[in-house]
C-alpha cells in the first residue's frame, strides 16, 4: 500500500474548483512538512504549496489567492483547494513529504523551512484538467 494517496482531482471549466486531498496511511508525517506539487506532460515538475509541522505555509506566485493548503493531523491528511481554476492549472497533482528538518531564521526567530527540494516520499498523483 502507498504510504500517500492522493483524491479528488477532476475535470472542470475555467472558474472551478476541486479539492484535493493526501491521506498518510502509515500516520507518520504529521511532524514533517509537506508539499503538494504538480507535472503537465512534456513540462517540469514545479512546487505549487507546502505546510510545515505547525502550519506555516507558503505558496508559489502563480497559485496565491487561488489554491488553499491545509492538513487536518487528526485524520493524517493533507489538502488542497482550488478555485479559480484555469486551463494552465491542468497537470498531475502529487503529494509529497519532507522528512528533513531544515529552519530558516529571521528576526532572531528560527521556523521550520519547507522549500520543494528533496522531497523522497510521493503519492501517485491525482489528474488536474481545466478546459477553458
Amino acid at each position: 500500500q502507498d504510504e500517500l494517496m492522493e483524491s479528488g482531482g477532476g475535470s472542470v471549466q475555467a472558474g472551478g474548483s476541486l479539492t484535493l486531498s493526501c491521506v498518510d496511511s502509515k500516520f507518520v508525517y504529521g511532524d514533517y512538512c509537506m508539499a503538494w506539487f504538480r507535472q503537465d506532460s512534456g513540462k517540469e515538475r514545479e512546487g505549487v504549496a507546502t505546510i510545515n509541522n505547525v502550519g506555516a505555509i507558503e505558496y508559489q506566485d502563480s497559485v496565491k489567492g487561488r489554491f488553499t493548503i491545509s492538513r487536518d493531523n487528526t485524520k493524517s491528511t493533507l489538502y488542497l483547494q482550488l478555485n479559480s481554476l484555469k486551463p494552465e492549472d491542468t497537470a498531475m497533482y502529487y503529494c509529497a513529504a519532507y522528512l528533513g528538518k531544515r529552519t530558516r531564521c529571521s528576526g532572531g526567530r528560527c521556523s521550520r523551512y519547507c522549500g520543494y527540494d528533496d522531497y523522497k516520499t510521493w503519492g501517485q498523483g491525482t489528474q488536474v484538467t481545466v478546459s477553458s
